[in-house]
């Protein structure tokens, strides 16, 4: 009788310790806008967590690089896709950001993103310092790319106001404002080359507008995360030479008090299926464990970085 009962007692132990450690997170990661890559690459994070860990479903939602530290930062998601510039920023308490955000963790680097200035080249934009009394079209507020333009007007003693019109909308919407003479340039936060100034490329001579070393110097005086990446000759039709940008990283972030396990294993799956992931954004497959843990200004959250270490990277 005791035999039976203290079996009795140790399956339902079992069934306890199996309850918990396969208990079902639902989670919700943030990404952004439709036409940009970061929705895909959240659609096929999905599929290799949901995949790889059982009970686990995971919510994709469009968002935006400033929109997204806000949501992780105030509970509205778990996870979210964000620009390490901006995140700094909201770390910091700095504009755009009203408070420091105290609930944001990284989790992974993924690969380096391009500000990327774009104009007719019947503008006769050459330099951010012709951009005065122009016609400008960017994302919308919330978006790092948007944050990221206000800098390098103020990096230039200028403001929107400065400018003839700005318009806020989609790449799509950008696009066809340039296409239609209806703007003069174009800013956005994106890989190389971009769908949407190959798109604009098609119908429109244009010229990837440069942004020099004294540009540079004065946008990291407002923000020093901002670092010298270049748009590799030929990346654009008729885009003959190099052309100097700022650059930054585009990670994956989380609330700090996520379950230290489900981050574990998001990372750990993400790492083991890059090529999935490169296969919708190149630039992801240059990503290994050393490149994931790199050192973003934002406190890496407690199961990442168990993760790394057990890699020999952190």
């Amino acid at each position: 009788m005791t035999k039976t009962v203290s079996r009795v007692v140790a399956a339902g132990l079992m069934t306890i310790g199996l309850g918990v450690s396969a208990q079902a997170a639902d989670l919700k990661l943030m990404t952004g806008p439709q036409g940009g890559s970061w929705y895909p690459l959240g659609g096929a994070i999905k599929n290799i967590v949901e995949k790889a860990v059982p009970g686990t479903s995971m919510q994709i939602l469009p968002g935006a690089g400033i929109a997204n530290v806000k949501a992780v930062d105030g509970g509205k998601a778990d996870l979210g896709f964000a620009n390490s510039v901006s995140t700094v920023d909201a770390i910091n308490g700095k504009p755009p950001f009203d408070a420091k955000a105290t609930n944001v963790c990284n989790v992974a680097t993924l690969y380096p993103q391009y500000f990327q200035v774009v104009a007719n080249a019947s503008s006769g934009i050459k330099s951010p310092a012709d951009v005065k009394g122009k016609s400008l079209t960017t994302q919308k507020k919330g978006n790092t790319g948007e944050a990221i333009t206000e800098h390098l007007l103020t990096a230039y003693g200028l403001t929107y106001d400065d400018l003839s019109r700005v318009s806020y909308g989609s790449y799509t919407d950008s696009v066809n404002q340039l296409k239609d003479g209806n703007a003069d340039w174009f800013t956005l936060g994106t890989t190389v080359p971009a769908g949407a100034i190959m798109d604009l490329a098609s119908a429109r001579d244009i010229t990837i507008v440069p942004v020099p070393d004294d540009g540079l110097a004065k946008m990291k005086e407002i923000n020093p995360g901002y670092q010298r990446i270049i748009v590799p000759a030929g990346s654009y039709p008729g885009q003959d030479a190099d052309v100097p940008t700022i650059g930054y990283s585009t990670h994956i972030i989380a609330r700090c008090d996520l379950d230290e396990q489900v981050v574990y294993d998001v990372v750990k799956n993400m790492l083991a299926n890059v090529s999935d992931l490169a296969s919708i954004a190149k630039a992801v497959g240059k990503a290994d464990a050393k490149a994931m843990a790199v050192e973003t200004g934002v406190p890496m959250h407690k199961g990442a970085a168990k993760f790394y270490k057990e890699q020999g990277v952190l």
